[in-house]
């Protein structure tokens, strides 16, 4: 008798030749239902429709197809159980020996911006329930979900009986395939309608399996959406990304970011950005009237930090650019775009990885990031509330003039990026010193005045956190900083009014803290 196979997909790729050799070089039948079954008959390839095999019509327009006993027998029934071949026998059951299905494009329809009832009718549910039967009973039974398993499918049943280890590997993916489907309705159900979900339910595909991780002799995977974010960056030259690069480049541009996207005719103001980080902490920043200006000015900052390290850019990277970047050793550069004669003279800086992420590609806002701890993970928003410098405090009885507000406005950007306690001084809108990371406030200020020297004449200082005390304050008056930025809201805030006041020195409360850990 000729094995039966049940073919019912929504992403048709692949699936005529796939069939036309299971009925021609393996015997097969095929037994399908709705658009597939005509698809298939079009092409010449002989269908038996699912309403003929179980002699039930399609009902409720679609909606019931499938859930039948006749197919789900056939798909659940073990073959070397007695009770399950006297109910095969009793019930005229033909067993089903291949499920290919794949789902509704419930992701691609929520994603185009559809109307809830268009969402649900998008929700399948037969479709689950053969990949569920077909996966349960795996031993008996192959289930195909993806239109790149059609080819091995065909090599392996060509050598003969299956492996139960190749049949398990099918389950596998079958089970993942409906829980990504599952999570996906679950946690848009949640967005529409504002609800709290009890359970963190979220479905990433493997991207790749990584080198390694934050060292060799850790392993490291990389998961994510195909269409979206770093998956989707397009890399022109240069080695394999790496755990640690991807992790750089992630804080590289989401500091560059905050100054917005540069368009290449805005020549006439401090619209281009650049940002240049190691080991997960900015090392120099600046915005400037072009973007080699840029990376210069930010170069300035720690041009020993900056050997081996990411740079960033929020406009595309010309010529002029390019050669201020190629003798300088990096691990990787990431712009909206390169033009030819950019890339032309970097290619001979073999191992540069150059990625081109244009804004289209980013995520939406209101992402959520995850950090795992013992037992479970910690979800938070990510930090990317929008700055109002309009409603930042002047608590001294200096004010800030204009430039010194625009220095401030800058320092505050990067320094919402530095992690925590962070310090940093700028000056001309471009950082000049940076204390990253350290135990005390006063320590991460000492890092980034010391590192600044001589150019802290009239700079000014931006603190992630509130001065629990004015020793800040009174130390970075010795260095001849002019303005400070801050959250406040210390219990202890009038302390290093005073010592401003005291000083000469203006204040500025955003009411908003940026730590980063």
């Amino acid at each position: 008798m000729s094995p039966l196979a049940l073919v019912s997909v929504s992403d048709k790729k692949n699936i005529i030749p796939f069939c036309m050799e299971l009925v021609e070089q393996l015997n097969y039948k095929i037994l399908s239902s709705g658009g597939t079954a005509n698809y298939l008959i079009e092409a010449g390839i002989p269908v038996i429709k699912v309403a003929d095999f179980t002699n039930s019509p399609e009902i409720l327009g679609g909606r019931v197809k499938t859930l039948h006993p006749k197919i789900h027998g056939g798909i659940l029934a073990k073959r070397s159980n007695e009770e399950h071949k006297r109910d095969i026998e009793a019930n005229d059951l033909e067993l089903i020996e291949l499920v290919v299905v794949n789902l509704y494009p419930f992701k691609k329809t929520v994603e185009q911006g559809s109307k809830w009832e268009d969402a649900i009718e998008n929700i399948d549910i037969g479709g689950p329930s053969m990949i569920r039967s077909a996966a349960k009973n795996h031993k008996d039974v192959s289930v195909l979900v993806d239109p790149s398993q059609y080819q091995n499918f065909l090599e392996e049943i060509k050598k003969g009986e299956l492996k139960e280890s190749y049949k398990a590997k099918l389950a596998l993916e079958a089970f993942q395939h409906t829980a990504d489907y599952d999570a996906a309705i679950s946690n848009w159900i949640s967005r529409e309608k504002g609800l709290q979900s009890s359970k963190y339910i979220e479905s990433y595909p493997l991207i790749k399996t990584l080198r390694y991780g934050e060292n060799p002799h850790q392993k490291a995977f990389w998961y994510g959406l195909s269409n979206v974010g770093w998956n989707s960056a397009e890399q022109l030259q240069g080695k394999e990304l790496s755990y640690n690069n991807l992790l750089d480049l992630e804080s590289a541009l989401s500091t560059v970011l905050e100054f917005g996207y540069a368009e290449k005719n805005a020549l006439t103001t401090k619209t281009f950005a650049s940002v240049i980080l190691k080991h997960n902490n900015p090392c120099g920043a600046s915005i400037s009237n072009s973007a080699s200006q840029a990376f210069l000015n930010a170069l300035e900052c720690d041009s020993v930090s900056a050997f081996g390290g990411i740079v960033a850019f929020n406009s595309n990277v010309d010529g002029e650019a390019a050669k201020t970047l190629k003798d300088l050793f990096l691990e990787c550069v990431v712009a909206p775009s390169f033009d030819a004669e950019a890339l032309e003279i970097l290619k001979f800086k073999k191992n540069l990885r150059i990625l081109k992420l244009s804004k289209y590609q980013l995520p939406k806002k209101n992402r959520t990031s995850t950090k795992s701890i013992m037992g479970g993970l910690l979800v938070q928003e990510t930090d990317d509330i929008e700055e109002k410098p309009e409603n930042w405090i002047s608590v001294t009885k200096k004010n800030p003039c204009n430039q010194i507000n625009l220095d401030l406005n800058f320092a505050w950007k990067i320094c919402k990026h530095v992690k925590s306690n962070a310090i940093v001084i700028a000056k001309d809108q471009k950082t000049i010193g940076i204390g990253a990371g350290q135990m005390n406030r006063v320590g991460a200020a000492k890092i980034a005045l010391k590192a600044a020297g001589r150019l802290c004449s009239d700079a000014v200082l931006a603190s992630d956190g509130f001065f629990p005390f004015a020793d800040t304050v009174e130390l970075a008056n010795e260095y001849g900083i002019k303005a400070i930025v801050q959250p406040g809201g210390s219990l202890r805030d009038q302390e290093s009014i005073d010592m401003c006041n005291s000083k000469g020195i203006s204040m500025i409360f955003t009411q908003k803290r940026h730590f980063l850990h």
